[in-house]
């Protein structure tokens, strides 16, 4: 049975950019159709409102399917949670609302089986700290967007061969030494926002970089996107952290710790 299918206590994904032409839809379609989870983190970046208003929107019938399993979802039981992002910012104005289909919250506290208690925010609360501006951060930019025009090109090219999913533009960042060393500084004031709000770590989205690990005792997780990565965190029943392919595959694990006495699932921030 493929991960995306078993029982999870919680999933967590961000950077859909549904509306935007990076967006991989049908894949996300494709993994909500098969999850099964109590909780559903929607870690911002899920509607790209800064796209749709500067560019042509990019919508059809991959991305109705995605808004439409979402829907079932909710119909199904799970609670839905978003966290807006930085490209869908104006939906923060809702933060503290209970919608017929969701809550919204600036960010949140999700406590795990295993008692540990971890911020969900989608890390845009960290540009201070980890951007410079300046010429460099808008050439950036600028070659960002035609990376991924690149990563859309080579995957058609690769469905076509019958291959499976490469992300072009994770490999050609991951040659850079200034992106490495932004991701460095992003991470670092994630784990630095836990520790100062007592907390046992971070889940958050933002840099497009999927990732899993404890560093120094607290745990840093990124759910990766749905533009380069097609990736999602989720939480196993017996509070173990599982960082997921779009197709279900595991690529990192984190143990869950022996259980405390009193188990919830958590708490708004």
């Amino acid at each position: 049975m493929a991960a995306a299918t078993r029982r999870q206590r919680a999933v967590f994904l961000s950077d859909v950019h549904l509306g935007s032409r990076n967006c991989h839809a049908a894949e996300l379609a494709v993994f909500l159709d098969g999850l099964s989870t109590r909780r559903l983190y929607l870690v911002g970046d899920i509607v790209d409102l800064w796209w749709m208003a500067q560019r042509r929107a990019a919508w059809g019938a991959d991305q109705n399917r995605v808004v439409e399993a979402l829907h079932e979802l909710a119909r199904a039981g799970t609670e839905l949670i978003y966290v807006p992002g930085n490209h869908d910012r104006p939906i923060r104005r809702f933060c503290g609302l209970m919608l017929p289909a969701m809550q919204v919250r600036r960010r949140a506290i999700h406590q795990i089986a295993d008692g540990r208690r971890l911020l969900v925010t989608h890390g845009d609360d960290y540009d201070a700290a980890t951007h410079f501006g300046g010429f460099q951060e808008r050439f950036g930019d600028w070659l960002y967007d035609r990376i991924l025009a690149g990563n859309r090109v080579t995957n058609l090219a690769r469905r076509r061969l019958g291959l499976r999913y490469w992300s072009l533009a994770d490999f050609l960042k991951r040659q850079s030494g200034a992106a490495e060393r932004y991701i460095a500084r992003f991470v670092q004031a994630g784990l630095d926002d836990a520790r100062r709000r007592g907390l046992d770590g971070v889940l958050c989205g933002h840099i497009h970089r999927a990732a899993l690990r404890e560093v120094d005792g607290l745990v840093y997780g990124n759910d990766g996107d749905w533009v380069e990565s097609l990736t999602a965190l989720a939480e196993d029943a017996d509070g173990s952290l599982v960082l997921l392919r779009h197709d279900g595959t595991e690529l990192e694990r984190l143990p869950a710790r022996a259980p405390r006495l009193r188990l919830t699932l958590d708490q708004a921030a």
